[in-house]
């Protein structure tokens, strides 16, 4: 098998660069960033995941358009014992793997390819865990998959059987998040034969309603329709991200035609796009949060009372006027308040430039010197993190601190975040992905996430905390739950290891061709419902 090289022919001067058969339609959507690549699993940004799951590849469960509600997808059914612990899929008959010029598959789908798809993750010894140097994998790690995942059986080609360790509340819905989707095994050992393993992330092979067809990095992905596609097919029979980082540009091309759909507007650009008679702009309130994560591994800023300083030191309400521009509302917890169990009680540190600078005198911190890092791209939590950086280093000067401002492409700021001794604070966010809160608190602050592999940016492991999430995932009893994590919330608040930013508005403009578009809270994009006027 050759090794997967990208096509360099495809460019990105105008929409007629994409033009396809005069029968064809092409839906080209201008993204916000590139993919850190094509594998799923090994990600947690949603650039990855528009590029990589949603088009190519599908789970054993889905979410229903536009809801939170789990339906059944490369499994027609499924059963779950009584005690919690055991969960049957039944997989659907003739499914196909992608044909591609790089691979054509010799079967269907079956029970090989969900057991290779999880267990890559789970076990280090694993060829596939580390295929290429380097790769973790967040979600798998972070939510503690492989200590909850008992075992994973083939019961026959068509039927898997998952046996957990203990109840897992949110397991279902998790299996229905991108790191989830199920690989081909048969193209995996092709890979490996040949001994270009890395294609598994460069050349993606899944049974999506849309195949990869070539990426130019920075600058094009390409997809087109699977004809053999098991569920309803897609409208359109090309697909093409224009990856454009830059919201005035795709502000930009979104007017002239040369893209249908862009994802981020900036704030200040959204009354406009309301009044273009061209123009359809869907909002909703964004199941998401943007935070500063403190390294509370690394002096001083591994005291509470010094992060709880440097909160109160900056004004949090300035920032979302400003930035935000009417479309957010500041946090004060780590979940959104549409989400259930939000502890609406919880008291956000107040803005006060004086009792900040004391406390840090209290703390023996004087001349403190640290690195903000700020984001290079927009995400539907942050629509402008050099903005927040600047006036956090602006606010924080004012008691003393001498705050830099750093930044880095944005795969590699997304790796160089997680690395242990990390210098700074990171500017991120999060955008729920199942509409459980153990999705925020678990895979963003427990102890197992501030492991290696983990997505916990400020390194921090309260056992505490940790237990009540444990207990909460045990128990299905949603009033429990609901218990649980708001006493999470308070311990998240006292210890403070984030700077909660906000909460935002999503909003999508697209052009009136288009037709078909469901707004998801979980904050994807999928694309095979969507159909484009001519």
């Amino acid at each position: 098998m050759p090794a997967f090289v990208t096509t360099s022919i495809i460019a990105l001067a105008s929409a007629a660069a994409f033009a396809a058969p005069a029968a064809a339609k092409t839906l080209i959507y201008c993204s916000e960033g590139s993919p850190e690549g094509f594998d799923p699993a090994a990600y947690t940004s949603g650039t990855t995941f528009d590029a990589s799951s949603r088009p190519v590849f599908n789970r054993l469960v889905e979410f229903k358009d536009g809801t939170t509600e789990v339906e059944p997808a490369l499994a027609e059914s499924y059963e779950i014992s009584d005690d919690g612990l055991t969960y049957t899929f039944k997989l659907r008959p003739g499914v196909k793997f992608h044909t591609t010029d790089y691979f054509t598959p010799t079967r269907d789908l079956n029970a090989d390819d969900v057991i290779f798809s999880f267990e890559r993750q789970g076990d280090a010894n694993n060829p596939w865990n580390q295929y290429i140097p380097g790769l973790t994998f967040e979600y798998y790690n972070s939510m503690e998959m492989a200590s909850s995942i008992k075992s994973i059986e083939k019961v026959d080609d068509l039927t898997v059987r998952f046996t957990l360790n203990e109840p897992n509340a949110p397991f279902l819905a998790n299996l229905a998040m991108d790191f989830a989707s199920i690989q081909s095994k048969e193209y995996a050992d092709a890979l490996d034969q040949a001994g270009t393993k890395e294609n598994l992330n460069s050349a993606p092979v899944g049974t999506g309603p849309f195949k990869f067809v070539a990426y130019q990095k920075d600058a094009v992905i390409r997809f087109a329709k699977n004809a053999d596609y098991w569920g309803t097919p897609a409208k359109v029979d090309d697909l093409v991200f224009a990856i454009t980082t830059d919201a005035a540009v795709r502000l930009q091309k979104l007017q002239a035609g040369e893209c249908h759909i862009m994802p981020y507007p900036a704030p200040a650009d959204i009354e406009a796009l309301k009044a273009d008679q061209n123009l359809t702009v869907m909002e909703q309130p964004g199941l998401n949060v943007a935070y500063l994560a403190y390294n509370t591994d690394v002096a001083p800023f591994d005291k509470p009372e010094v992060r709880k300083a440097l909160n109160m030191a900056m004004n949090k309400q300035a920032i979302v006027d400003a930035v935000f521009q009417g479309m957010g509302q500041v946090a004060k917890n780590p979940i959104p308040p549409t989400m259930w169990s939000y502890n609406d009680a919880v008291q956000d540190e107040a803005y006060d430039p004086e009792a900040a600078k004391a406390a840090l005198e209290a703390a023996g911190v004087t001349n403190l010197s640290m690195k903000i890092w700020a984001m290079p791209v927009q995400r539907p939590y942050m629509p402008n993190a050099r903005r927040v950086a600047e006036m956090m280093q602006e606010d924080l000067g004012k008691v003393g601190v001498n705050a830099e401002i750093v930044s880095y492409e944005w795969g590699e700021y997304l790796k160089k975040s997680m690395e242990p001794g990390r210098d700074g604070a990171v500017i991120l966010g999060w955008t729920g992905d199942n509409g459980d809160p153990d999705n925020f608190l678990s895979v963003l602050l427990s102890c197992a996430a501030a492991e290696d592999g983990g997505a916990n940016r400020a390194f921090w492991c309260n056992e505490e905390f940790s237990n009540l999430l444990e207990q909460a995932k045990q128990t299905s009893d949603q009033a429990e739950r609901t218990k649980l994590y708001e006493q999470a919330q308070v311990i998240f608040k006292d210890q403070a290891p984030w700077a909660t930013i906000g909460h935002s508005t999503v909003v999508m403009p697209m052009s009136k061709k288009v037709t078909g578009y469901v707004m998801s809270p979980l904050g994807s994009h999928a694309f095979d419902t969507v159909d484009v006027a001519e």
